[in-house]
C-alpha cells in the first residue's frame, strides 16, 4: 500500500495537468506541485533486535537535510569502526533512508562490514534540482566531522577510514561528493574508498543497451528523471549526468580514491557503470574494478534485501572496506 509523504502533501486542484509520472512513486503537475508516494517505511530504533541500532539525526534543519545512523549492536572488536556514508537512489526525485528496503539493507550491511553507516536524506528534484543533492550530501561529511565527539552512535567511528557509497542516483552522488571533497581544502574527512552501486549516469549519446527496443520504457523513465533533475535549459551532457563533461584538474584524478563499481547483468545501466570504470582508468585512477551480479536487475538489493545476491553484495563491500 502506498501513501502520500506528509512533507510532500500538496493540494492539487482539478484543473491542473499531470506533466510527469513515475507510477506508484511520483506525480508532477503543471503548476510545479509534486506528489510523492512512499512504499513501506520503517522507523529507526535504538532497541532493534536485528543485530544493529539505528537513529534518525538532523544534519541541517534549515534546508532540511536529515539522516539515519546504523551501528552494529554488538561490535566484534573494541577497535574503532570505519564510517560508510550512503546516498539513496531514485533518479534524484524520490527515495528515502526510511524506506524498508534501504533500512534493511544498510542495517544488515553495518553488521556484515562492522561499520557505522550514515544514510543521508538529501533534498529532492524537481523542487531542488542539481547540484543541490551534491551540496547537501557533501554537508553530511562536515556534519560527521563535527558530531563524532558528541553523537553517542558515532563514539566508535574511525574518521580516518571514511567510505562513500550509494545506488543509482546515489552512486552518481557518491562520485560527485568524492570530487568535491578532493577539491575542497577544507574537507574535514579523507575518503578512503568509493563503492557506487548501479550508478546512474547518462549523456545525449545513447549506449547500445539504451537503443534496444526492450529497454525503451526504462530509457523513457530515466529521461524523465533527468529532465526533472538537471538545471532547466540544460541537457544530458550536463556534467552531473555526463561525467566526461566535467572539467577537472589532474590533481583530482591523482587524489581520487580506490573505487569498486557494482553493476547488474540485467540492468540496462550496466554499460554506464562499465564506462565509468573505464573512464577512471583512463584518467589514471589506479585502483578501479567492476564487480558484476550477472543475473540481477537494477537496485535488486533494495527490492530484495534478504536475497542471496544481496548478501553477496554486502560481503563484497565489506571485503573492499577491509582493504583500506
Amino acid at each position: 500500500m502506498y501513501k502520500i509523504s506528509t512533507l510532500d502533501r500538496t493540494f492539487i486542484s482539478t484543473n491542473m495537468s499531470l506533466i510527469a509520472e513515475a507510477p506508484n512513486f511520483l506525480q508532477v503537475f503543471s503548476n510545479g506541485s509534486v506528489k510523492r508516494f512512499d512504499p513501506e517505511t520503517v522507523s529507526a530504533s535504538l532497541e532493534s533486535t536485528n543485530g544493529y541500532k539505528s537513529k534518525d539525526v538532523i544534519i541541517d534543519s534549515s534546508k532540511p537535510i536529515t539522516g539515519r545512523i546504523f551501528l552494529p549492536r554488538f561490535p566484534t572488536s573494541s577497535k574503532k569502526l570505519p564510517l560508510l556514508v550512503y546516498f539513496h537512489g531514485g533518479g534524484f526525485c524520490i527515495g528515502s533512508t526510511t524506506w524498508l528496503g534501504y533500512h534493511a539493507f544498510l542495517g544488515d550491511l553495518c553488521v556484515t562490514s562492522q561499520s557505522i553507516i550514515l544514510s543521508v536524506d538529501y533534498r529532492l528534484a524537481p523542487e531542488h534540482r542539481l547540484p543541490v543533492a551534491y551540496e547537501d550530501c557533501y554537508t553530511s561529511l562536515e556534519w560527521l566531522s563535527d558530531e563524532v565527539g558528541y553523537e553517542p552512535l558515532l563514539q566508535q567511528a574511525d574518521i580516518t577510514r571514511v567510505f562513500l557509497s550509494g545506488d543509482s542516483a546515489g552512486g552518481n552522488i557518491a562520485h560527485h561528493v568524492a570530487v568535491k571533497a578532493i577539491q575542497s581544502n577544507a574537507c574535514p574527512l579523507r575518503i578512503k574508498g568509493l563503492m557506487p552501486i548501479h550508478p546512474y549516469f547518462g549523456s545525449e549519446k545513447r549506449t547500445v543497451k539504451e537503443m534496444l527496443d526492450e529497454s525503451i520504457e526504462d530509457v523513457t523513465m530515466n529521461d524523465m528523471f533527468w529532465k526533472l533533475s538537471i538545471p532547466e535549459g540544460l541537457n544530458r551532457d550536463y556534467y552531473g549526468c555526463n561525467f566526461e563533461k566535467h572539467d577537472l584538474s589532474n590533481n583530482v584524478w591523482h587524489e581520487f580514491p580506490p573505487t569498486e563499481v557494482y553493476v547488474a547483468g540485467q540492468d540496462f545501466l550496466k554499460e554506464r557503470g562499465v564506462m565509468y570504470e573505464e573512464f577512471l582508468k583512463k584518467k589514471g585512477v589506479k585502483e578501479v574494478e567492476v564487480v558484476e551480479a550477472k543475473e540481477e536487475t537494477h537496485v535488486f538489493h533494495v527490492y530484495y534485501p534478504q536475497s542471496s545476491a544481496t548478501l553477496l553484495l554486502q560481503t563484497q563491500m565489506s571485503r573492499f572496506m577491509e582493504k583500506y
